[in-house]
């Protein structure tokens, strides 16, 4: 099972202010440590982005994050609507 990292401040406290509203999004986090490329529709990303991968936490949520297959991590980049794609 893969563990989850957050890569700055600025997501964790958005993740957090997700899971508050959502409460969801913590099963939604759990499903996606067990198969993070097929889990919540997972797809790869391309363009700027390639390299990372992008999930829907649902409504308009999306999920950002990179895997490290050598250390089983998921390294979560963003977090947001569709302007996640952007950071």
């Amino acid at each position: 099972m893969y563990k989850i990292q957050i890569a700055n401040d600025k997501t964790e406290k958005r993740l957090r202010e997700y899971i508050q509203q959502r409460n969801e999004i913590k099963n939604k986090l759990d499903r996606l440590k067990i198969d993070p490329r097929r889990e919540l529709d997972a797809h790869h990303l391309h363009g700027r982005l390639a390299g990372k991968w992008s999930c829907w936490l649902g409504s308009n949520i999306r999920l950002v994050y990179t895997i490290n297959d050598s250390n089983e991590t998921i390294i979560i980049e963003a977090v947001g609507t569709h302007k996640a794609y952007r950071n």
